[in-house]
């Protein structure tokens, strides 16, 4: 099994990934690129999991080599990997597009909502249970660098099941957030 740590740039997945994997980290090129990716490995009850620290992107549509290589990595994966989409809380509106791009492509998806901590000194309030609601996934809040949600995340891993996003719109009401029937 293999979990993909997805997400804009300074959003925290570096932190998420030094919580889950501790310090055995190996760092890389992707073949043909000086782009870094990290690679680490964490048990959960006996199994080895391999966990990647994914350069971040803004969206599957890529811009720059960073990107590239990000959407590169997704599309090879194989069966049985699990996308953590990790997304800046006070900036949340931005990250679901990327999550919503990655769960259309047929990809098991589970939202870590980092820097949970962030969102609530700026009075940011989001409705976690609606969320899992609306996308069928896990969301979970998490401060990475104090290790908080961290646990759950891990927990709900093994979950983590694909859904379809067309679903996913009906249930907000349309892709432009009119109610259409």
């Amino acid at each position: 099994m293999k979990v993909l740590l997805m997400g804009h740039p300074n959003v925290g997945k570096s932190a998420v990934f030094n919580r889950l994997t501790g310090a055995n980290v190996i760092e890389s090129n992707y073949p043909g690129t000086t782009v870094d990716y990290t690679k680490g490995y964490m048990r959960i009850k006996g199994e080895d999991i391999t966990v990647v620290d994914v350069p971040g992107t803004f969206s599957l549509e890529p811009k720059d080599k960073a990107e590239e290589v990000a959407v590169k990595m997704l599309e090879e994966e194989e069966e049985g990997t699990v996308v953590i989409c990790v997304i800046d809380s006070s900036k949340i509106e931005r990250g679901l597009y990327l999550a919503l791009e990655i769960m259309e492509r047929g990809y098991p998806v589970m939202l870590a909502l980092n820097m949970w901590d962030v969102a609530e000194d700026k009075n940011i309030d989001i409705d976690v249970e609606k969320l899992r609601k609306i996308f069928g996934i896990p969301v979970i809040p998490t401060v990475a660098i104090s290790g908080e949600g961290i646990g759950e995340l891990v927990k709900k891993i093994k979950e983590t099941r694909p859904v379809e996003v067309d679903k996913i719109i009906k249930k907000v009401g349309g892709i432009d957030g009119t109610n259409r029937r």
